[in-house]
């Protein structure tokens, strides 16, 4: 009930934003679509700040997800990369922490690139002042971001590694949280983080709002949100586990040593920027390297590179200061640069859905984009899995492809491309295209054909408080995020972000 002592004008306003919230709900179930972020009961302010950024219509996810959130349900969302995910939390986020002055936010992402664009991308909504920002990720210096905890943020982005290492430090306290955001929550379990989520939860109240993203939601992420989520809504836009409709998809039949001529011949025929995906951190600085010796303006980005050079590689992408960008699946997700044209597979994913995440780079937002494929004997396996997960993708494939290394299928009649090497057998000229993936994905194990299994924990459902529940970490100091101990804590688990 509202406050017998409240004035006249707020109670008015109050029903007024009660009844348009619940107008929104309603009309969410039937897949209706507000014009406009008008209809969602947002603060002037705020509205404000989002028509500045050149906001005008909410996305699908956005117009599904608002309602929902700003009436503090718990959601497990899905949706394509490219959508407007991070303003469909973001903005229920900011109205919860103007509300509530005393709240927190915490946004969990798998790598520290996607990290800094959902800082960025939250803080540029914020219409007013003292809800301050900290990234806490892996591969910056402590005393940096201990000075953004001593200005005591409201919110706070980080990799689960990172974030485990200031509660070990007893730097960050995560008692106030009342928002939760679990991004790419498929990607962290991926790479290991779900034990670092696990210590996490620990120290987070239950008296919170949880909000857990996925591009994909196979049944062990439907699980996992039993345990993290309470009476969730269930969002999503488009199917989960297929690429977007507006990528030309592209396989081209190879061997080891054709690679590297057809890579040219893609970068010759093309136009625009190139993302280009290897296995390994090595071979991101190698390929890179015979590129620019080839005339190409390209860089690399691996795990290995400090922090402040990851950055200025994509900084420098980013403004199209060179056209081609080598680098391994830490750029598949988090990487929004709406420039990127063409995304070239020069060595397939070991696991499957990593294909689409890698794909997913490109067509932005609408735009129409390429992925070519570059596939040797070696790889058939790994081609069909990924087919079997994904309708739509070319998977016929040469005779003798998955027989050995050594492919057995014919050689090209058209013209070789510069550079080639003389004893070049592989099939070349065999080129398929496919139209992008407009059915489910197919069923089965995704890790079967070759790829390696997803390994992701079997949790139990939520059965007792995660622990925490409000309570102070040891040795915090009050009304700050807690004290400085000489030396950091033993780092634990896999994956430190």
């Amino acid at each position: 009930m509202l406050d017998e002592n409240m004035g006249f004008a707020k109670q008015i306003l109050c029903f007024l934003r009660i009844y348009r919230l619940c107008g929104g709900l309603h009309t969410q179930r039937k897949k209706f679509l507000t014009q406009d972020f008008t209809g969602f009961g947002l603060p002037a302010k705020l509205l404000q700040a989002i028509a500045r950024l050149g906001f005008a219509k909410p996305t699908p996810i956005q117009a599904q997800t608002l309602p929902l959130a700003l009436s503090g349900r718990d959601i497990l969302g899905s949706a394509q990369t490219g959508t407007g995910k991070t303003a469909a939390f973001g903005i229920p986020i900011i109205v919860g922490l103007m509300d509530n002055p005393g709240s927190m936010a915490l946004v969990l992402t798998p790598t520290r690139e996607l990290a800094s664009q959902v800082l960025k991308a939250m803080m540029e909504m914020v219409p007013v002042p003292g809800i301050r920002g900290a990234l806490l990720i892996g591969g910056e210096t402590m005393p940096r971001q201990l000075r953004q905890l001593d200005m005591r943020p409201r919110i706070i982005v980080g990799t689960p590694g990172r974030i485990n290492d200031h509660l070990e430090r007893r730097s960050l306290r995560l008692d106030s949280v009342r928002y939760l955001v679990l991004d790419e929550t498929d990607r962290m379990l991926d790479m290991g983080f779900g034990v670092q989520i696990e210590r996490i939860m620990k120290h987070v109240p239950d008296d919170r709002q949880t909000m857990m993203f996925s591009a994909t939601i196979p049944d062990d992420i439907a699980k996992l949100s039993g345990k993290y989520l309470r009476n969730a809504e269930r969002v999503a836009v488009g199917s989960t586990t297929s690429p977007l409709a507006k990528i030309q998809q592209e396989l081209i039949h190879t061997d080891d040593a054709g690679k590297f001529p057809h890579l040219l011949d893609q970068l010759t025929q093309r136009q625009g920027s190139v993302l280009v995906f290897v296995k390994t951190k090595y071979g991101t600085e190698k390929l890179a390297k015979k590129l620019v010796k080839e005339g190409h303006a390209a860089d690399a980005i691996h795990g290995d590179l400090q922090q402040n050079r990851r950055t200025r590689v994509i900084d420098a992408f980013r403004d199209q200061k060179y056209r081609v960008l080598v680098a391994t699946d830490i750029a598949a997700r988090g990487l929004d640069i709406p420039h990127i044209e063409h995304v070239i597979n020069y060595d397939l994913p070991q696991c499957p859905e990593d294909y689409i995440h890698r794909i997913g780079r490109t067509a932005r937002a609408g735009a129409e984009g390429a992925a070519i494929n570059l596939l040797t004997p070696a790889d058939a396996e790994k081609w069909r899995a990924i087919h079997k997960l994904i309708h739509g993708v070319p998977a016929k494939l040469p005779e003798g492809y998955g027989v050995a290394a050594k492919g057995k299928g014919k050689k090209s009649r058209g013209k070789k491309p510069q550079g080639r090497p003389s004893q070049d057998k592989a099939p070349q000229g065999q080129v398929q295209h496919g139209k992008a993936p407009q059915g489910k994905a197919a069923q089965g194990d995704a890790g079967s054909g070759g790829f390696d299994p997803l390994k992701r924990p079997s949790p139990d459902r939520r059965n007792k408080p995660f622990g925490g529940g409000g309570k102070h970490v040891a040795g915090a100091r009050p009304g700050g995020h807690g004290a400085r101990p000489g030396h950091a804590g033993k780092k634990q688990g896999r994956g430190r972000g």
